[in-house]
């Protein structure tokens, strides 16, 4: 499954989604956002059990805020509507498996 690029329009489908939820909060300007953005493309394209998505933080402003993202990139588990994991910093892959299977 791909990613799927998160707003304020389609995230409460986001949140309540039955699946766990990996969000990955991000900018375009980000070094090591840029960095992570292929691994949770891969994650996404790999585990179809997770429903994976990104945020645009200079789009999404409010959900940056809702979330209390203050570094980036920041990752975000959620599982049946409830933050379960919030994690700030570039992370490899087996790291980030690892939140979304705790």
């Amino acid at each position: 499954m791909s990613v799927l690029h998160v707003n304020k329009n389609n995230f409460d489908s986001v949140k309540t989604s039955e699946k766990p939820v990996l969000l990955d909060f991000y900018a375009d300007w980000c070094g090591p956002c840029r960095m992570v953005s292929p691994i949770v493309d891969e994650i996404a394209e790999e585990n179809p059990q997770y429903l994976v998505g990104k945020i645009n933080v200079d789009e999404e402003q409010e959900l940056a805020q809702t979330f209390g993202v203050f570094s980036i990139p920041t990752l975000v588990v959620i599982k049946n509507g409830a933050v379960v994991h919030q994690s700030a910093g570039a992370k490899p892959k087996a790291q980030i498996l690892a939140l979304l299977e705790g």
